[in-house]
């Protein structure tokens, strides 16, 4: 029996741009897609954008929305990994959109062929407003877990997990505001384990699937100026948590992670 995919999008206040996101979930050539909408009671018109997009669903995707207030966007994901019912969880936030058509495709063909837990790939940052403009591109490397400790991370919106994983490791601290995703990549990439249907335990299995998987608009919340001494703040909490010392030292050097990215777009020209 083919994997049964949960996409997962959280959305306030976006109307100009979740109907994107929600065109390219069900656009996906791979026919066993759950698709979860939770809106945060946007004050916007988000929510009838959400209603009219979904309306286009020519494969016949599960489609689930939830429109009331939270406290966040993680306090959104959590409560849709809640509701899935598929055997790998994935995320597309509301800014961003998938690469093609065949992204979880391809996805699924890599969970088949490494029987891993988790999965992720590369992706790519465009302008907010004109998204054919690559702004950098987002390769994110193989996999080991001594990178983790040197700060080293996949990209979150790249990231698909095995739901059995996310049963027994925990869904994203909520008392972070923007760096749950780093609290959460982590505590699996690092501390994790793997699981079987049982939910016998056994050595993690990460696999990385090398092409890219997610558009991202530049401008998000981790992305946006004003939100960085947040980022920062948060990201040396992580990492104080899990005992990474000295923790300001791994924030710099999670940083340094992505220098070759910005050399690679200043060469390119993009």
């Amino acid at each position: 029996m083919s994997l049964k995919i949960t996409l997962i999008t959280s959305c306030f206040n976006r109307e100009k741009t979740i109907a994107g996101a929600i065109r390219s979930v069900l656009s996906q050539d791979y026919d066993n897609i759950e698709y979860i909408i939770v809106d945060g009671k946007s004050r916007d018109s988000s929510f009838e954008v959400i209603k009219e997009a979904v309306k286009d669903n020519p494969h016949n995707f599960e489609i689930k929305i939830v429109s009331e207030p939270d406290h966040g966007m993680y306090e959104a994901i959590n409560k849709g990994i809640r509701m899935a019912t598929g055997d790998v969880i994935g995320l597309v936030h509301s800014d961003d959109f998938l690469y093609d058509n065949n992204v979880v495709s391809q996805i699924v063909k890599r969970f088949d062929e490494t029987s891993a837990d988790f999965v992720y790939g590369d992706g790519i940052f465009v302008q907010e407003n004109n998204t054919s403009k690559i702004v950098r591109r987002w390769i994110s490397g193989w996999y080991a877990r001594f990178k983790v400790r040197l700060g080293w991370l996949p990209l979150h919106p790249t990231c698909y997990i095995k739901r059995e994983m996310m049963d027994h490791e925990g869904l994203y601290d909520e008392s972070y505001r923007i760096a749950a995703d780093t609290d959460l990549l982590v505590r699996y990439l690092y501390y994790g384990f793997g699981y079987d249907q049982q939910g016998n335990k056994r050595k993690l299995k990460v696999a990385y699937l090398r092409r890219f998987v997610v558009k991202m608009r530049m401008g998000g919340l981790s992305t946006d100026p004003l939100k960085r001494k947040q980022m920062w703040n948060e990201d040396i909490r992580v990492y104080r948590g899990h005992g990474f010392f000295p923790a300001i030292l791994i924030k710099i050097l999670k940083m340094t992670w992505k220098v070759p990215q910005f050399v690679m777009a200043k060469i390119k020209g993009v």
